[in-house]
């Protein structure tokens, strides 16, 4: 009998996917340059489950049912554009390739254009939750051609995670590379998430002097109410952990943070489409500097800065770091899902926001009860243009964003780095500024360029030049990209 879907990559992903799969009623090929790691799985994790080892593509195509599905689970880049070009000969007409790697979109854009012409299918799915998610339900993203839905929906939705009752946290995205663009949005969002908490913890470690048991119950407390989730919850649990000798094993690992490149994409992408994505940029430069350990080790021997002193009630400040995080958070979103917003108008893609939203409420890493009132914000206004305008997230940051203005007056008191709670207010407050001074910024540009400003008192559109010295002369150069 014929296996119903191919996975190629057999690796932690890849085993626990077709396992997943598997326990789901569905019959899985696998494939692997590795025949070690092939023997093995089929051996030990997948012994006695419909899961066919295969030990060379041609036998993993022939073991397939039509339309054959293979999906790849292969580090981004030239490996899965070299397993395309090994599979297209070998396929038929209505098969389809399915990328659940980490992929840049506009590669998973390209590839599905190509395989289109070849009258094949490709969807790139962007896949979250980590190696328990593949196993018990991840957030599952997919976008390319929207022929191949029908095919894998079936299975995707089966082996999803599900929320409010039996909702499976996976649809159908989008055409071509937006599925992969959602999944990168959610890394970048991932990406601010984590450095929020790191500097609500910094910020208790460091300014309140408090123990691991200490911020193991402020976390504990914290997960209990608006800011339950999936990293809090973990953030709880790592406080707990102990090294052998009985100390926190926390304080004995290096701070040194690493990254894939998903939330570089991120921000790089913000800045093609021109939307402030502040909070996430700030995370990713927060990465980058802790990798300059060394360079730091021997700057904290030479500058100088505050001793860090706090005088205060220390539960009221311990209560305003958990709603400092909070409104830093409703930032951290609304910044994503202007992006969100920005690539449907750019590249034409019809997203379903609160439809995302509800696929990122479990199995992915920033699943959280805060995603349904993103949900319900578009449920409202379809046509929300920044979820601070929704009446909820604008009563939230109003009941919240004293708390991260005290944390953030205390942290720069007391020299702790806050970037990305620093980033949020000031979009915070510029977003809601009627006047910002740009108006000098525009002059400058035009005293020494020519550029050319609109003003307040002609209509928009109208640009002026002004011969700022008298030697400027008349000749004017392109208006300015807004």
């Amino acid at each position: 009998m014929q296996s119903q879907i191919g996975l190629i990559g057999v690796g932690l992903m890849g085993e626990n996917l077709v396992l997943n799969m598997e326990s789901k009623g569905f019959s899985v090929s696998v494939f692997d340059i590795s025949k070690q790691k092939i023997d093995n799985f089929v051996s030990g994790r997948g012994n006695g489950k419909r899961i066919h080892g295969c030990f060379s593509v041609q036998e993993l195509i022939a073991s397939l049912a039509l339309p054959r599905k293979i999906m790849l689970m292969v580090p981004a880049g030239k490996a899965v554009d070299d397993i395309i070009e090994t599979l297209v000969p070998l396929l038929a007409k209505g098969d389809l390739i399915i990328d659940g790697g980490n992929s840049h979109f506009t590669d998973t854009t390209r590839r599905t254009r190509m395989l289109e012409s070849k009258d094949l299918l490709y969807v790139g799915a962007g896949v979250s939750g980590g190696k328990e998610g593949a196993l018990l339900g991840p957030s599952i993203m997919p976008g390319g051609s929207v022929a191949a839905w029908e095919s894998v929906k079936p299975i995707f939705q089966a082996i999803a995670a599900k929320v409010d009752g039996d909702v499976p946290c996976c649809d159908w995205i989008g055409e071509e590379g937006s599925g992969h663009f959602v999944k990168m949005v959610h890394n970048g969002i991932e990406y601010g998430d984590m450095q929020l908490i790191c500097e609500a913890y910094d910020v208790m470690r460091n300014l309140l002097g408090m123990t691991a048991d200490e911020m193991h119950d402020v976390f504990k407390q914290w997960n209990e109410g608006e800011l339950e989730s999936y990293l809090i919850e973990i953030t709880r649990d790592i406080l707990a952990v102990r090294d052998q000798d009985g100390l926190p094993l926390l304080d004995k690992i290096l701070d040194k943070a690493g990254q894939k490149g998903t939330g570089k994409w991120t921000v790089n992408t913000s800045l093609d489409v021109g939307t402030p994505l502040t909070l996430i940029t700030e995370s990713v430069f927060a990465r980058v500097l802790s990798s300059m350990k060394d360079e730091r080790v021997l700057a904290s021997k030479i500058l100088s800065g505050p001793k860090a002193h706090f005088s205060g009630d220390k539960k009221a400040f311990i209560d305003d770091i958990g709603n400092a995080l909070y409104a830093a958070k409703l930032i951290s979103y609304t910044q994503g899902y202007q992006l969100l917003r920005a690539a449907a108008r750019d590249f034409g893609w019809n997203l379903d926001f609160g439809g995302i939203a509800l696929m990122w409420r479990g199995g992915c890493i920033i699943r959280s009860a805060f995603l349904g009132k993103i949900k319900a914000a578009f449920v409202l206004n379809p046509d929300l243009v920044n979820l601070l305008l929704d009446p909820f997230f604008k009563t939230a940051i109003s009941r919240s964003q004293q708390s991260l203005r005290n944390v953030l007056a205390e942290a720069i008191k007391n020299g702790i780095p806050t970037p990305a709670m620093s980033s949020a207010l000031a979009y915070y407050d510029g977003y809601r500024s009627e006047n910002l001074p740009a108006n000098l910024l525009q002059a400058q540009r035009d005293f020494f360029g020519a550029h050319q400003y609109e003003r307040t008192d002609q209509p928009r559109g109208a640009y002026f030049h002004t011969n700022w010295t008298g030697r400027g002369g008349e000749t004017t150069s392109t208006v300015y990209s807004a």
